[in-house]
């Protein structure tokens, strides 16, 4: 099967707007693009109800839809899309059609104030259950957003993108998350930006009090731990600008800070396939919450 960039679309402005990006991702990856709409049914008493008319169910279920795709097959005219349909729940939907591709793409309404996403049941449902790369588009978000204002500080698509972020445990597993994050600066010709969270250790404490340089020790080591992680990458894409952060404190605030000024953010979670045992972890919650760009989740072991 040939593999492809999925778009789950129902017709609100943050599905709009995943599926406008996954269509520029699309081009950047030479990949064609799936929009699925998954129509769930109703309750059959509701539906025994005539609540909802059939000429109405059929402009939500259908018109809504393919008029949304056929103005981003006029808006993306090098890409190749195609629309499917899909009876069910969203939630059980979107990673089984997800199983071949190489990216799936789902909106999350953006928040008031600091901003953010509003992660809901059927994104966190999608994001647990499937291995395939995830990514998260806030309501609004336009091609201008991940890109650097032009000369003359007006926001323009023509430009460099901005950097991509990706924030990384170094204690675990971090390969699929960081060869991500590499092959999506490469493929936008932008920086990577590597954020790396740590913690004093508890026994720690104390002699720090009596000892400052005890901390100025542990940042070297944590930097040093950093740069030989990163070291294949670099050798691997070395047209990639890398910047390496390795900051005392939390790493879900170090990112949501990185994402102000970011195309992309790449987060990891780990694969638990026991039944019950599948979750997304504090720091890409949190990320996944409150970071102001798209966000990318990672699955890996």
């Amino acid at each position: 099967m040939v593999p492809s960039v999925v778009a789950g679309l129902d017709g609100s402005h943050e599905s709009r707007a995943a599926a406008e990006w996954a269509a520029r991702e699309a081009k950047l990856r030479g990949l064609p693009l799936k929009i699925v709409h998954v129509w769930e049914p109703m309750p059959e008493p509701l539906a025994q109800a005539h609540l909802l008319g059939k000429e109405t169910e059929a402009h939500w279920r259908e018109r809504v839809p393919r008029e949304a795709a056929d103005g981003i097959k006029l808006r993306h005219p090098g890409v190749e899309i195609t629309m499917q349909q899909i009876s069910g729940r969203a939630g059980e939907v979107l990673p089984e059609v997800a199983e071949d591709a190489e990216l799936l793409v789902l909106g999350s309404r953006g928040m008031s104030g600091a901003g953010g996403f509003l992660v809901g049941s059927v994104g966190h449902a999608v994001i647990t259950h499937t291995e395939t790369p995830v990514v998260l588009v806030r309501a609004g978000e336009q091609a201008a957003d991940e890109h650097e204002p032009d000369p003359a500080g007006i926001p323009s698509a023509a430009t460099r993108f901005q950097p991509v972020v990706v924030g990384i445990d170094i204690s675990g597993s971090a390969d699929a998350v960081l060869a991500f994050a590499f092959e999506e600066a490469d493929r936008r010709g932008a920086g990577l930006e590597v954020v790396h969270g740590w913690s004093i250790p508890p026994y720690y404490v104390y002699g720090l009090a009596a000892d400052p340089e005890w901390h100025d020790e542990i940042s070297r080591q944590e930097a040093a731990r950093l740069t030989e992680a990163l070291s294949v990458w670099r050798r691997k894409y070395p047209s990639v600008d890398v910047v390496a952060q390795s900051r005392l404190g939390s790493a879900a605030d170090h990112l949501v800070d990185a994402a102000r000024g970011a195309s992309l953010v790449v987060v990891g979670r780990h694969v638990r396939r026991r039944p019950f045992g599948a979750h997304i972890g504090p720091v890409t919650h949190a990320v996944l919450h409150h970071a102001t760009a798209p966000v990318a989740v990672v699955a890996h072991d």
